[in-house]
């Protein structure tokens, strides 16, 4: 990729959520949380649109990524991204699911030109995109298919200043888990977490806790023998790799405030076992950052809130942490470059 630009790509989401609702907050919010210099990619009409219907005086203009920092400070800058988004608040309809997709593309491929410093994507609506023939598990699948040929292996971070946390599978259903768990995928999933602490975040020697499967990390085999087969002898592997890997270890008794300030990322077995816990310590300020991609990415952890789209009550603070998140990945970056 080239050096990239200081400023940040933010895609416009799903037309018809929140996605329009809070990026149009967080411009409002620009000084007084001193956010870095963005632009939306997406259908300026729309962020009009919405401005107008929410009440807020944010004047949105269209221009090149090299016109907006300068841009910023008096309006919200927007790089046109192909075709109109029509969807109205709340009412979601596969008219708009290319705006959405193109949306990203334009993100992407405007970061991997260096025009762009990160990618923070807004909410997305899986079932829209899948009505259109979206061909995709999901944002983060779309996004690594477009960042590489192959594609890397992406991987799930829900991060806080209170707490960190992966799931080494994600999206699947439970009874799915004991089957898709395995060394292979525990060691990968480590292993890029380990690289990104360390390379993105700054942590000279992360520290991961890594979750049992099962109830007390599995009572040395007696509650199932998941985290004997697997479990520990993947943390062996990671160790003798130099990682500084421990577990398994109960989830139960993982998450107190003691527990936390003795690791920096806990990796779970599966969605839940982990994701639960990050959002009920910081579920207005977790940040959803995709890891082993060749670019930062970084999302607010919620979704598309189509009951609350254009009633003015969407909470951007998961939004704002995001981009927030995004310059100081994107700067440990360019540091990294330079250095």
């Amino acid at each position: 990729m080239a050096h990239p630009s200081p400023v940040l790509a933010l895609t416009m989401g799903e037309p018809a959520g929140i996605g329009p609702d809070i990026t149009l907050a967080a411009w409002l919010m620009r000084e007084s949380r001193a956010l870095p210099p963005f632009f939306v990619t997406g259908d300026a009409g729309l962020l009009r649109r919405r401005a107008e219907a929410l009440g807020l005086a944010v004047p949105v203009q269209e221009c090149t990524p090299e016109d907006a920092a300068a841009l910023f400070p008096t309006a919200l800058p927007v790089v046109s991204a192909g075709p109109a988004a029509t969807a109205a608040p709340g009412q979601p309809d596969t008219t708009s699911a290319p705006a959405a997709c193109a949306a990203i593309d334009s993100a992407v491929a405007l970061v991997k030109a260096g025009r762009a410093a990160a990618v923070v994507t807004n909410p997305i609506s899986k079932a829209v995109l899948y009505a259109d023939g979206f061909a995709f598990p999901g944002h983060t699948e779309y996004l690594a298919y477009l960042a590489a040929s192959p594609a890397p292996r992406p991987v799930m971070m829900i991060w806080s200043p209170d707490l960190a946390v992966v799931p080494a599978t994600i999206h699947v259903p439970l009874a799915d888990v004991p089957r898709l768990f395995t060394r292979e995928l525990l060691i990968e999933t480590a292993r890029i977490t380990a690289h990104d602490l360390r390379h993105r975040f700054g942590i000279k020697a992360p520290r991961l806790a890594i979750c049992g499967l099962n109830p007390h990390a599995g009572e040395d085999g007696t509650l199932g023998r998941e985290d004997e087969d697997v479990t520990r002898p993947a943390v062996a592997a990671l160790r003798q790799a130099g990682i500084d890997a421990r577990g398994p270890l109960p989830a139960d008794t993982l998450f107190h405030a003691a527990a936390r300030a003795t690791y920096d990322a806990a990796i779970g077995a599966y969605h839940d076992q982990v994701l639960a816990p990050a959002k009920a310590l910081a579920f207005d300020r977790a940040v959803n950052v995709t890891l082993g991609l060749p670019f930062i990415r970084t999302s607010p952890d919620h979704g598309t809130a189509f009951a609350i789209a254009g009633t003015g009550r969407a909470d951007p603070s998961s939004l704002i942490e995001a981009l927030l998140l995004a310059r100081r990945l994107s700067e440990s970056d360019a540091a990294r470059a330079e250095g």
